[in-house]
């Protein structure tokens, strides 16, 4: 009876959703084959193999009493070419993505695979896809550095088991554990498990302890902060998604747009290099939708806004500060006193936890409406552009010239609503990129864009009042560099303003009178700032456009500006405006990329903060954790110190 959920109709389900969001024809089609035995060999013993190989003439019994010998597996004559099947489509997905025919792709297998030992068949796995996938791209490209997310609801052990002394594959995964309760009820799928020999620290598990609460959807801070640190070449998912709403195994109710989150961050990594491969999810509904959000996502489509409140959840606190605690010793940016708080930061995100009001509901109906709701018409132009005849030879594929709006029209939009910004004449005509591009992102006709303006400040203040008068409410503004602003608020309207800039950083929060500045800190704070303040608040504040203005005198570098803006793409269902106080090309060049989607550069080697900016963000973040429940459990954390 327990195979009553592992069933075919988990793929076919699941593809005939990608069909009717139109999802199919987008893709290239990657043509499978059967895993060879030497490949299988990778990972996996000859014994098991052989054994494998074996039931494929075994009659109904002689399979009941093989599949004794394993825990929740179940062989049918046909699972070894199944299973086969799978290990051959990851690969074949590995090796378009290494070549570069595609940039990213997902693998819709089954049997899954993250389960199965080198000796060993395991809860539904026979051959272990992610693992053979991984040990193949190191052999056959001679890749060093690679990262396997298990975002699957039940720990991958027999994934952790294969790579435990490996030091050059980062495993990180996050599961329901119940102190041991919940299947495959391990000990090592503790906290406590880091790896073993030259691997310790390179395996990272972040157990789940309660159960009924929502995979938290900005955990992907976390992730991406430990895995920039790991640098990898390649990213590989265990996309399992029986933590997902309805699903029978997990009982977690992640919606789907918690799996686009997710993959919107792992793209930023690896130069984009990212394979995602099918393990759990056992509600077909909840399963297609969430399968249909991570490819979206995939192929560069906006992200949805996170749905329910992000409100604290101590369990899982606790459990970030175990996993911190046990991975001390083996990273060196965790062992410099000034990195513990801004760590403690980045992981404390986990500590929210989506909270949906879903009490005995039709699963199926829930999603049918859920999704009308959160999906929305995708832009036909993904990122728009003014430039003289010729710019299109150094910006991104995908990126539209517009022409610039008038002197006349220009001068008339100003004088009736701007006119106490703007003074000078000479500063009115720069606006025309500003408002032509904005225009198109208000209207939805384009998904974001980017001007360059000799005054990005004025540009910025110009855009938050022109956002209002299009109605939006909620409006994230950042500033790169040294730039004067003083913020206008009108009623209903709130702005949630960040500046970093190359002597300090500050973060300006106008919302019923509030404003603090928080100096004195260089771009080598990046991973504090953003990862462990911004984009936590951010994702509270859940913004309705994010616009960026870039300036002179900034120490934060090209690569770390194009990563700030794909970060913020996962805002306001991306919906971005840049405004850049330079015409550098490689600038432009790199910033586009990152709006349209494209791979964005690494942003190079950690500096931790000193103590004196760690106690400032403490401070900043202590002040603030009442309006901002993203922040509420920084101090409960003291208990668990």
């Amino acid at each position: 009876p327990i195979c009553d959920i592992e069933v075919p109709e988990r793929l076919s389900s699941s593809y005939e959703q990608l069909r009717s969001y139109h999802l199919v024809e987008r893709c290239v089609h990657v043509p499978i084959r059967e895993g060879s035995e030497e490949e299988i060999l990778l990972v996996h013993s000859l014994e098991h193999l052989e054994v494998a190989k074996s039931t494929q003439t075994m009659n109904e019994e002689e399979l009941k009493r093989v599949s004794e010998n394993y825990d929740a597996f179940f062989f049918h004559p046909s699972t070894y070419h199944c299973a086969r099947l799978a290990v051959g489509a990851a690969l074949q997905l590995v090796d378009s993505v290494m070549a570069g025919k595609v940039r990213n792709g997902m693998a819709l297998v089954r049997p899954p695979g993250h389960h199965s030992q080198r000796n060993a068949a395991n809860g539904f796995c026979l051959f272990n896809n992610v693992a053979i996938a991984a040990e193949y791209a190191k052999v056959k490209y001679g890749l060093q550095r690679i990262l396997i997310v298990d975002w699957d609801v039940h720990h991958g052990q027999g994934t952790q088991y294969i790579f435990e002394e490996d030091p050059s594959v980062l495993y990180f995964s996050w599961h329901r554990y119940e102190h041991q309760e919940f299947w495959p009820s391990l000990k090592e799928s503790d906290y406590d498990a880091v790896g073993l020999g030259k691997g310790k620290g390179f395996n990272i598990n972040l157990p789940w302890n309660k159960v009924n609460i929502v995979y938290s959807t900005t955990k992907q801070v976390q992730l991406f902060c430990i895995s920039s640190f790991f640098d990898p070449d390649l990213v590989i998912v265990s996309s399992g998604y029986d933590s997902g709403i309805g699903d029978p195994e997990g009982q977690m109710n992640a919606t789907p747009e918690v799996f686009a989150h997710l993959t919107h961050f792992l793209m930023q990594l690896a130069n984009g290099k990212l394979c995602v491969i099918l393990e759990g999810g056992y509600h077909l509904k909840s399963l297609g939708e969430s399968v249909c959000m991570t490819v979206k996502t995939l192929l560069g489509d906006p992200v949805p806004q996170i749905t329910g409140e992000m409100a604290p959840c101590l369990s899982a606190v606790e459990s970030i500060q175990n996993v911190r605690a046990a991975h001390k010793p083996y990273w060196k940016w965790l062992a410099y006193e000034g990195s513990f708080s801004s760590f403690k930061q980045i992981l404390l995100i986990n500590g929210f936890i989506q909270k949906l009001k879903i009490i005995k509901i039709n699963t199926k109906k829930f999603l049918e409406l859920h999704m009308k709701n959160i999906l929305f018409p995708v832009p036909p132009i993904k990122t728009a552009t003014t430039g003289s005849e010729g710019s299109e030879h150094f910006l991104p594929e995908h990126v539209q010239l517009v022409k610039e709006m008038d002197e006349t029209e220009i001068k008339a939009l100003v004088s009736g609503f701007y006119a106490d910004l703007v003074k000078e004449d000479k500063t009115l005509l720069s606006l025309g990129s500003t408002f032509v591009i904005l225009d198109k992102i208000l209207k939805k006709e384009v998904c974001n864009g980017i001007a360059a303006s000799p005054t990005a400040a004025l540009s910025a203040a110009v855009a938050l009042r022109h956002s209002v008068r299009f109605g939006f409410q909620r409006v994230l503004c950042v500033f790169v560099g040294d730039m004067q602003m003083i913020p206008n608020t009108e009623d209903g309207v709130t702005f949630l303003f960040c500046f970093l800039s190359r002597n300090f950083y500050s973060f300006i929060f106008v919302l019923t009178n509030l404003l603090l500045l928080l100096k004195d800190a260089g771009g080598n704070d990046f991973f504090s700032a953003v990862l462990g303040f911004i984009l936590p608040v951010a994702y509270s504040y859940q913004p309705n456009l994010t616009v960026v203005a870039v300036g002179p005198n900034r120490n934060l570098g090209i690569s770390g500006i194009s990563l700030l803006v794909a970060l913020l793409r996962g805002l306001a269902e991306s919906r971005v405006f840049v405004v850049i106080e330079d015409t550098e090309i490689s600038l432009m060049q790199s910033v586009a990329k990152a709006l349209v989607g494209a791979s964005t550069p690494s942003f190079g080697i950690y500096v931790p903060p000193t103590q004196e900016k760690v106690n400032k963000i403490k401070a900043l973040r202590d002040q603030f954790q009442k309006e901002w429940k993203m922040l509420q459990c920084s101090g409960k954390l003291a208990d668990f110190i």
